[in-house]
């Protein structure tokens, strides 16, 4: 493969359980959740340029190219490594905005490593992690790439190795605010820490599914839906809904039956990213 180019996936994470501990001092929740990643996700190609410029080719409706995560990633590992050279980048996008599955942080990631790898700069993953966590308290889970039990604002990983089911998702068709949702004053906050692991079997629930049902009918639809073949959860904090199975074949006869009336996807639970995967390919 060409150093001039590369291609690399970015792929969605799920929350396998969220629980909230409590609101800190500077507005932030402490948390512990469990992140899994899917074998599915956008793919971005990247292609060096001379002149330092970075140029997103791919419209974003709404995000103004410069407010894109994917450039502010780019930028800033420009400016901390000092790198001269720039980067044009396109694209693939699938996963859904507010879905709570990862989209713009698994992005953000695959731009980092990306172009760690692009530019030669031979940042380590912990120093890409903690450029990562300056762009959001996901970023850094991408930039590992491994399942991890996760607490602080999500920052402080621990490797975890879940079973890896086949998942059915459900994707409604509505973006779900975060700010709004830990605003809410109905919102559990004192959920008791979990203390053992690996995470005990029955500790997966979502603090936020109440209030995301509450307030999104079509979230709570989807919930209700899949929840007559397997239990149906939600992942983060935002709209979309999984559950998971033995086996692609029965993943695939319940999304059959589901998505004739809503969007959805099946796709393999991954304690290691397809990123790093493909990323140890290229070594």
């Amino acid at each position: 493969m060409s150093q001039e180019k590369l291609t690399l996936p970015s792929p969605a994470k799920l929350n396998l359980m969220l629980h909230i501990l409590g609101r800190r001092a500077d507005g932030y929740h402490e948390l512990q959740t469990l992140f899994q990643f899917l074998d599915y996700g956008d793919e971005i190609t990247f292609a060096l340029r001379d002149d330092g410029v970075i140029r997103l080719h791919t419209d974003f409706p709404g995000v103004p190219h410069d407010s894109n995560l994917i450039v502010k990633a780019a930028k800033k590992l420009q400016e901390q490594s000092g790198c001269t050279q720039g980067i044009d980048i396109w694209i693939d996008k699938i996963l859904p905005m507010g879905g709570g599955i990862g989209g713009g942080s698994s992005n953000a990631a695959t731009t980092l490593l990306g172009l760690n790898h692009l530019w030669q700069l031979g940042w380590d993953e912990d120093r890409l992690a903690q450029l990562g966590l300056t762009l959001g308290a996901d970023v850094p889970v991408f930039v590992r790439g491994h399942a991890a039990f996760a607490e602080g604002v999500g920052e402080k990983l621990t490797p975890e190795n879940p079973e890896e089911p086949w998942y059915l998702v459900l994707v409604p068709q509505v973006s779900v605010s975060t700010a709004e949702i830990f605003s809410d004053p109905l919102l559990t906050r004192d959920s008791a820490p979990i203390k053992v692991r690996p995470v005990p079997k029955g500790n997966s629930r979502n603090d936020c599914l109440p209030v995301v049902a509450r307030r999104y009918p079509e979230v709570h639809n989807a919930l209700n839906l899949l929840g007559k073949f397997t239990e149906a959860k939600l992942t983060g904090t935002g709209s979309c809904v999984f559950g998971g199975f033995p086996s692609k074949a029965e993943a695939d006869k319940v999304s059959a039956l589901l998505t004739e009336t809503l969007t959805g996807f099946v796709a393999k639970g991954s304690n290691v990213s397809m990123l790093h995967r493909k990323l140890q390919s290229l070594l």
